[in-house]
């Protein structure tokens, strides 16, 4: 007998799959918009040119001038988004490092073992070295079924990235799949979030503020402190705008600065 509480907890983690595939989905028109469009461009620059030699255009310096005004395609980031490498390796895989970002909610910090996340690890300190998470808004908030505050995209709206993606790693860290399909990431974790399927990892990542039952398929790669899951816990009290139990949290969480140090 499956109880409310249950139940509950299995249409949360429905919707916010079906959010994640929808926001994949969205990726994916994007990337053949902007291929429609950059084929587009290519004709006109190729219609353009024929015109000017049907012309007799045969003086150099107007096939020159031509050549320097015609239109040209050039791939958008979400055109290269799936073909961009990951950052070189770089760090310690050996050791851990710190994770620590001042937001308008507080501080918040998460240590990382590079041995268990490697390349999460090294992924988040190339990003934060760059700046990539300054200025950027923790975009979502979920208040029932699953707890967490979800950061790290530079668009603001759950569809941005770094351009390019990271394997999962570290999956069974969190124990075996029950009978639901799930595991309990603890209030206090940090992990990847994802569009569903297997290694689409990019920038976005959750703060788990309260135990919560999703599948083992979200890489868990950081753990935060006492005072950084007081901040998130505070945020989530605070709820959504609005009310809904899933969107913008009341209380705007901005990251004005991130950096990644060995701890």
């Amino acid at each position: 007998m499956v109880s409310s509480d249950q139940r509950r907890r299995q249409l949360a983690r429905e919707k916010f799959e079906r959010q994640q595939q929808r926001r994949e989905e969205a990726r994916r028109r994007t990337r053949r918009l902007t291929v429609v469009i950059a084929s587009a461009l290519a004709v006109v620059a190729v219609v353009g040119v024929t015109a000017f030699v049907s012309l007799g255009g045969d003086d150099k310096e107007k096939n020159d001038a031509a050549s320097s005004t015609s239109p040209s395609p050039s791939p958008s980031p979400s055109a290269s988004e799936s073909s961009a490498p990951e950052p070189a390796m770089k760090i310690d895989k050996k050791s851990k490092y710190t994770m620590s970002l001042k937001t308008s909610q507080g501080d918040i910090a998460f240590t990382m073992d590079a041995a268990k996340t490697p390349h999460t690890t090294n992924s988040f300190k190339s990003l934060a070295d760059k700046g990539f998470f300054d200025g950027t808004k923790c975009h979502r908030l979920t208040t029932q079924g699953i707890f967490v505050l979800q950061c790290g995209d530079p668009k603001g709206d759950g569809t941005g990235g770094p351009g390019y993606t990271i394997p999962d790693e570290n999956l069974t860290a969190l124990g075996k799949a029950g009978k639901d399909g799930t595991v309990t990431y603890p209030a206090g974790t940090v992990a990847m979030a994802n569009t569903g399927q297997a290694h689409t990892g990019g920038s976005q990542f959750f703060l788990v503020y309260k135990d919560s039952k999703l599948p083992p398929s979200y890489t868990p790669f950081g753990t935060m402190d006492a005072a950084s899951l007081k901040a998130v816990k505070a945020v989530g009290t605070a709820g959504v705008t609005g009310g809904a139990a899933d969107g913008a949290p009341k209380k705007a969480v901005t990251i004005s600065k991130a950096a990644v140090d060995k701890a």
